[in-house]
């Protein structure tokens, strides 16, 4: 049941009850997402007269969601959050923020500390009920890489900040680490700066890439640091040809989110 690398439980009665927390806090969490979006968000729509507006403030009212998700978590005992500078977070504005992945609660807790964020959810969420405010709300994945990046680009010329996770996916226990260039080209193409936040803390075993639902860190609540890294700028790689402009900007990505000291021999870009 669980990774070799992972000490043995030592207090069994505390590892179950907060398995289910975790699973009471998805619940909740997706219950609230479909309240909020059937009870919430249409209203909002509706009084806030244009898109741009309801964009403004749903995006503030999701954010405001997750930080309320988050102290729950907090109270009930399994997560700690702890960003290095919530007000740096607060100020940024037309960046692309990109983060490694650990767990499935990372974006919330980016959203949750960015009140403007806009990011580029999984096209499968055009098929359920909550389509409608999303497609209002954030950008859909889509086959249509050009249409997706002018997207992006007119997003982030509006002073959101886009999340983008480089992996394109949760990170692996072990394994290699590869990241894909859309950031980079996204960044060369708007022009925008490219802010890194690496999350770190305690394991995320259980909200991790195929770990079992019913999994926990054996010993302790999750702890989420995130660390925000120094401004990676687009600009030094603008005489260079697409594709190898796009590449050395993925490589200084790679490199701060994922210093060498903290890479696996099999890890690589």
């Amino acid at each position: 049941m669980f990774p070799p690398d992972l000490p043995p439980v030592t207090n069994w009665p505390l590892y179950c009850w907060r398995v289910f927390v975790k699973w009471f806090s998805f619940f909740f969490f997706g219950l609230g997402s479909v309240l909020v979006a059937i009870l919430v968000l249409p209203p909002m729509r509706l009084f806030c007269g244009s898109r741009l507006r309801f964009q403004k403030y749903g995006r503030r009212f999701i954010s405001f969601s997750f930080r309320f998700f988050i102290g729950m978590m907090h109270f009930l005992g399994i997560v700690n959050f702890e960003p290095d500078n919530r007000e740096n977070y607060r100020s940024l504005s037309s960046k692309v923020v990109v983060a490694n992945h650990p767990s499935l609660l990372d974006v919330v807790m980016l959203i949750a500390l960015i009140p403007n964020a806009d990011c580029i959810v999984n096209a499968y969420l055009s098929h359920n009920i909550l389509t409608g405010v999303v497609r209002q709300l954030y950008i859909l994945n889509n086959p249509d890489f050009n249409g997706l990046m002018q997207t992006c680009a007119e997003s982030l010329e509006m002073g959101n900040c886009l999340i983008i996770f480089p992996e394109g996916t949760r990170t692996r226990r072990s394994g290699k680490v590869i990241l894909k260039k859309g950031a980079a080209r996204i960044a060369l193409a708007s022009g925008c700066s490219i802010v890194p936040v690496k999350i770190g803390g305690t394991d995320k075993f259980g909200l991790g890439k195929k770990d079992p639902w019913r999994g926990f860190n054996t010993r302790e609540r999750y702890v989420y640091k995130l660390t925000m890294g120094k401004e990676i700028t687009p600009e030094k790689y603008k005489d260079l040809c697409q594709s190898a402009s796009a590449k050395l900007l993925t490589n200084e990505i790679f490199g701060s989110l994922f210093p060498p000291e903290e890479i696996h021999p099999a890890a690589a870009v």
